[in-house]
């Protein structure tokens, strides 16, 4: 490895070509990392739109097909490719990505950063699946050259549930140029007939166990018969996605709601909206919510690590307990009526969003994180023409 002659070659490594939470960090960090410094490639286990996006942004990408945790199947393929590409860094997002590459990276010789993109196991989980889950988590981590968790609550669960859990906090960001509220977009509504009198809620995240698009249904449906003047806009796929439109079918509000694929026009759709829910049942620290919220849009999340860390109640935003379809109701409810009241959390989260959540600021944070490690095994961190990049390191 000569890292006095070349950019220092960074593995980000993701379990899936899907774009969400992790996947939209990912491709946000790669899009921003100082590349006269750095030269970031990226490895996924599964194609698909985020693939797509590296292929435009001109970053080279990777897929090794693999749909389980511990593939010891593909770790050759990881491993050559780590030699091929000559990766002096390797940093992988969530405990999937991250137990397929640990070993191959160690087998090599070099750093592995993990970041936390929200912990695997859950309160809910049945006992034994939960405690197989923690181990794996504590595996990860412990032989991790650095953890990065994407928020405070995280790193919290982590001290918690696993002993001697040490983090650097770096809050996920978003760029306040692409999703600006002041911005000029096209007109989502004219192009999906919602009327401009009703109140727009929209729901953009894959459509998983973990994001619990039946609640959003069942409380969605509960404000419909309440009031005429409110759509629901649903955009995201997924493995509920056909028993979210089924359970729209049988609650009588299908005709209420907009469903749409994937998409990337994400700005325009939020400009478009009057609130974003996210019902989730567990977080890291949701890039989505950061999204709206900078885009001016009201939101309602549930109580959940991230999302309770971003969200002061009543003040930015509005929190309510997992799985109560009664609360969501609510909420959609007096936004839609109280008009002043929205606006007042709608310009309370954009100003959040520009003070704590930036992008760039996050990119720096992590390149520090990259440096730092380097300089503790002995290499110097030096770009091409042989000047320090940076001076100080990040205290894990």
């Amino acid at each position: 490895m000569n890292t006095h002659s070349s950019k220092i070659k960074v593995l980000q490594a993701i379990r899936q070509g899907l774009i969400g939470g992790g996947e939209t960090h990912v491709l946000g960090l790669v899009e921003t990392l100082d590349r006269s410094i750095f030269d970031p490639i990226v490895l996924s286990f599964t194609d698909g739109p985020m693939i797509d996006r590296l292929q435009q942004m001109g970053v080279k990408n990777y897929v090794i097909p693999s749909t389980r945790p511990f593939d010891m199947k593909q770790w050759k393929a990881v491993k050559e490719l780590i030699d091929q590409e000559s990766i002096q860094i390797v940093h992988a997002h969530g405990s999937r990505a991250a137990s397929n590459l640990l070993i191959p990276s160690k087998k090599a010789g070099l750093p592995f950063i993990y970041t936390v993109h929200g912990w695997s196991f859950h309160d809910d989980q049945p006992f034994l699946q939960k405690k197989l889950r923690t181990w794996s988590e504590r595996w990860i981590t412990r032989r991790s050259d650095r953890t990065i968790s994407v928020s405070a609550s995280n790193q919290a669960t982590g001290k918690k549930h696993i002993p001697g859990f040490e983090s650097i906090v770096i809050n996920n960001g978003i760029d306040p140029k692409k999703f600006d509220a002041n911005g000029t977009y096209h007109d989502i509504r004219a192009e999906l007939g919602i009327p401009e009198s009703h109140t727009l809620v929209t729901y953009i995240a894959r459509i998983t166990v973990q994001k619990d698009p039946y609640t959003l249904i069942r409380g969605f449906a509960l404000a419909a018969k309440e009031t005429e003047n409110i759509s629901l806009l649903v955009v995201g796929d997924g493995e509920l996605k056909e028993e979210m439109i089924q359970l729209a079918e049988q609650l009588q509000v299908r005709d209420r709601i907009i469903f749409q694929p994937f998409r990337l026009d994400i700005p325009a759709i939020l400009h478009a909206a009057d609130i974003y829910c996210l019902p989730s049942l567990w977080e890291g620290l949701p890039i989505g919510l950061l999204e709206a919220m900078a885009m001016g849009t009201a939101v309602v999340a549930t109580e959940v690590d991230g999302s309770k860390e971003i969200i002061q109640h009543l003040e930015n935003g509005w929190l309510v307990e997992p799985q109560k379809p009664e609360q969501l109701s609510n909420a959609f409810l007096r936004l839609h009526q109280e008009i002043y009241f929205r606006n007042l959390l709608q310009k309370n989260a954009v100003q959040t969003t520009l003070e704590e959540y930036n992008l760039v600021r996050m990119t720096r944070a992590v390149e520090e994180v990259y440096l730092s490690v380097l300089r503790g095994r002995g290499t110097s961190g030096l770009n091409g023409t042989g000047k320090h990049v940076s001076k100080t390191a990040l205290t894990p």
